[in-house]
């Protein structure tokens, strides 16, 4: 149930945009169970998310770091120039070393593992509104530990060929590549020029290494197939009159298993929670 602003004018007001139904309606579910915080809206898409944004007028933004082919932080950078005081938390699948620190960069206010149990998105969601930020206690470790190296570790490790070195844009490009995406198509997702991708291109293949474009591609899908897509399931077999027609399962287990994930006891012993409300 979404509330309208103004029907509940003592709660937080919190719009979630998450692009899998199941998994945004569990955290709207749990949310609204909460007596001081209420879901005033909900979108799957970045332009939705504009008009939500305009509509309910939240005090915290909750949403997931891949939509599509939308820039999640480009769009997170856009929104505190436009709405300084609006406090955002991300949460993903995708491994918060290399993305917690973007995400924080581009303005947000915490960042969240998706494998996080639900008092976890409870806390992060209290931690931000109090104006502070917040990380998982690993991440904080290793920012604390990074912050002890000398200058010049510092500058070794930047000179090496690794993922880190990419802009958050050349980042997007990258994953976008290793989507199956040609330039053109990626320019016109991003209402970029054909020319400015392939500078992107260019620039991601220095820093990475490469020599060739079918290199960057080959890297590019490794890295996609390593960190943004569930593990490979075995086949599943549909018997029908004595005849095998095996299919894969990898678009159901892509939507699903990121809902289970979040709500699975990860970092502390809790109950299941309900995904329906």
């Amino acid at each position: 149930m979404i509330v309208p602003p103004g029907s509940q004018a003592a709660k937080t007001r919190i719009l979630v945009v998450d692009e899998h139904p199941l998994l945004r309606h569990g955290i709207v579910a749990f949310i609204n169970c909460q007596p001081d915080i209420v879901v005033c809206g909900e979108a799957d898409c970045i332009p939705s998310a504009r008009s939500k944004l305009a509509e309910c007028e939240p005090h915290l933004l909750v949403i997931g770091l891949r939509l599509g082919t939308g820039d999640s932080l480009e769009f997170i950078k856009a929104l505190k120039a436009q709405y300084p005081g609006l406090r955002i938390i991300v949460y993903s699948a995708f491994e918060e070393t290399i993305f917690a620190e973007r995400a924080l960069r581009a303005g947000a206010n915490g960042y969240l593992m998706k494998k996080a149990v639900k008092e976890e998105l409870l806390a992060a969601i209290r931690d931000v509104l109090r104006g502070q930020i917040y990380v998982s206690r690993d991440l904080a470790l290793r920012a604390f530990q990074k912050s002890l190296e000398t200058p010049q570790q510092n500058r070794v490790s930047w000179n090496l060929p690794t993922i880190d070195n990419l802009s958050d844009r050349e980042m997007h490009v990258f994953q976008l590549i290793g989507s199956g995406l040609a330039t053109k198509k990626i320019a016109y997702e991003l209402n970029l020029s054909v020319k400015t991708i392939e500078t992107h291109r260019e620039n991601i293949k220095r820093k990475l290494g490469l020599s060739s474009g079918r290199q960057l591609v080959e890297r590019a899908i490794k890295y996609v197939e390593e960190n943004f897509l569930p593990p490979q399931k075995a086949e599943i077999s549909v018997i029908r009159k004595k005849k095998v027609v095996p299919f894969r399962a990898a678009q159901w287990i892509t939507r699903a298993s990121s809902a289970i994930l979040f709500f699975a006891p990860a970092v502390m012993q809790a109950g299941p929670i309900d995904l329906i409300a």
